[in-house]
C-alpha cells in the first residue's frame, strides 16, 4: 500500500533527523565538557558544564517535539488517506447506483415504448381490414 509506506517514510525521515539532532548534541557536550576541564578558574568550568548539561537537555527535548511531530503527521497523513478511499468508495456506490436506476428507466420506458408498437399493430390491421 502507498499510503503505508509514505506514513513509514515520514517516521523514519524523523529517526534519521533525531539521530542527526543526538549526535550534533553529543559532540557539543563533548566539546563544552573538554573546555571545562581546560578552564583555569572555577566559574568558567561550571559555566562550560551547565552549558554542557542544558544542550543535552535542549536537544532532547527538541528530539521529543520532532519525533511527536512526525507522529502527529504520519497519522494525520494517514486518517486523510482512509477518508479519500472512503469517500470515493462513496462516491463510487452512488454512481453505480445511479447507472442502474439510469438503466431501470430506459428499460421501463423500452418497454412502455414496445408495449405501445404492440398495441398500435393490432389496431392499424383492424382499420385496413374494415
Amino acid at each position: 500500500m502507498a499510503e503505508a509506506d509514505l506514513d513509514g517514510v515520514i517516521r523514519s525521515v524523523a529517526k534519521k533527523q533525531i539521530k542527526v539532532l543526538a549526535d550534533a548534541a553529543k559532540k557539543r557536550h563533548g566539546r563544552l565538557m573538554g573546555q571545562a576541564a581546560k578552564a583555569k578558574d572555577k566559574g568558567a568550568k561550571a559555566r562550560f558544564k551547565d552549558l554542557a548539561k542544558n544542550t543535552l537537555e535542549l536537544a532532547a527535548a527538541a528530539a521529543r517535539r520532532l519525533e511527536i511531530t512526525a507522529d502527529n503527521a504520519a497519522d494525520s497523513y494517514m486518517r486523510s488517506i482512509k477518508r479519500v478511499i472512503e469517500e470515493q468508495a462513496v462516491a463510487k456506490a452512488a454512481s453505480e447506483k445511479a447507472a442502474s436506476e439510469q438503466a431501470a428507466k430506459e428499460k421501463a420506458v423500452k418497454e412502455k415504448a414496445a408495449k405501445a408498437k404492440s398495441k398500435a399493430k393490432p389496431a392499424k390491421k383492424a382499420a385496413k381490414k374494415s
